[in-house]
């Protein structure tokens, strides 16, 4: 081989590495995406989370014997609050979104609770956050999506698997979570 030859040999490998570092670089980057996506979820759903210990306070004196709604609240708060995969955690949601769903139902035997600014504030400030859940869930699954469109085609599909990124799983709602939360106090 001539110099000529060991010139293209050596220019096809620095471009198989020069590809290979920017494959690999453009799944970190994707990687790294969808984990963030992932954390504005969280920051969502800490958001929520922490409007439901105020609304069970507000609405406690009207509770009295609507106790059970209130621990079937408190209960799926604390089960949806545990880290989780996507898919269990869609379906926690789906349960702590239920039982909100049974306070409501059950509030409108309560002329006074509807009208109170408690409930009232929470519900304007649950139909915001529902909304922010909502855009950080599409973008996560935007991520992911792209995240997995990346790793299965061609020609990075081949060291994909071998450089350890592997499918990630989309958040979908399961359920109750499926339908919007309608509240009512006409």
């Amino acid at each position: 081989m001539g110099t000529a030859g060991t010139i293209i040999v050596v220019a096809i490998i620095a471009l198989i590495v020069l590809y290979v570092i920017f494959t690999y670089n453009g799944l970190v980057r994707r990687k790294n995406q969808v984990e963030e996506a992932y954390r504005q979820i969280d920051v969502q759903l800490k958001r929520r989370y922490d409007l439901i210990p105020n609304l069970l306070e507000g609405v406690k004196r009207y509770f009295k014997q609507e106790q059970q709604v209130l621990e079937e609240i408190t209960r799926a708060r604390a089960e949806a609050m545990k880290p989780q995969s996507p898919r269990e955690q869609a379906q926690s949601e789906a349960r702590l979104s239920g039982a909100i769903g049974n306070l409501f139902a059950v509030a409108e035997n309560y002329p006074e609770l509807r009208s109170s600014r408690v409930l009232l504030d929470f519900q304007e400030e649950l139909a915001s956050t529902e909304n922010k859940i909502s855009f950080a869930r599409q973008h996560y699954n935007d991520s992911v999506q792209e995240y997995n469109t990346k790793i299965q085609s061609f020609p990075a599909v081949i060291f994909a698997r071998a450089m350890g990124f592997t499918e990630r799983e989309y958040f979908e709602a399961e359920g109750p979570e499926r339908e919007s939360v309608t509240v009512s106090y006409d």
